[in-house]
């Protein structure tokens, strides 16, 4: 299909969560000084000063995630392929979205480290992607 034809809400979301995608991978890279800019919390910093892979391995998988739900995007979309229950898949993704956007107040204690913009920004992203996939996968679905 012509990207000119394509769902744009869709297209959006997966532009957006490819961004995200490339931020965690960015971490990879660039280490503890990236994880502090995008307000990890001081004990994951401290651990990708150290050597820790941790901080590294969560980026990763997070990375991978987010690029699998934007080829699934673009699936849905009508940019690339289509992928056999990327309706359903993406679905799950937003409503996961959601839910983290939104509890956020009690998710907060259990990662007391990160910083109070880090939960702001993060949870607002979550949100507005979630809309996004919703209101694309409602295009899609009439």
């Amino acid at each position: 299909m012509v990207f000119a034809q394509a769902n744009v809400a869709l297209s959006l979301s997966a532009i957006l969560t490819l961004i995200a995608s490339a931020l965690h991978f960015a971490c990879l890279i660039f280490g503890a000084q990236l994880f502090r800019i995008l307000g990890a919390g001081e004990v994951v910093v401290s651990m990708a000063e150290h050597g820790h892979p941790q901080p590294y391995v969560m980026a990763a998988v997070v990375g991978v995630g987010l690029l699998v739900f934007a080829v699934l995007s673009l699936s849905l979309a009508g940019v690339v392929r289509p992928i056999p229950y990327a309706q359903y898949l993406l679905a799950c993704f937003a409503l996961v979205l959601g839910l983290r956007g939104l509890l956020f107040p009690f998710l907060k204690p259990y990662f007391s480290g990160n910083s109070d913009l880090f939960w702001w920004l993060s949870s607002a992203f979550c949100l507005i992607l979630a809309a996004l996939i919703f209101k694309g996968l409602r295009d899609v679905w009439n």
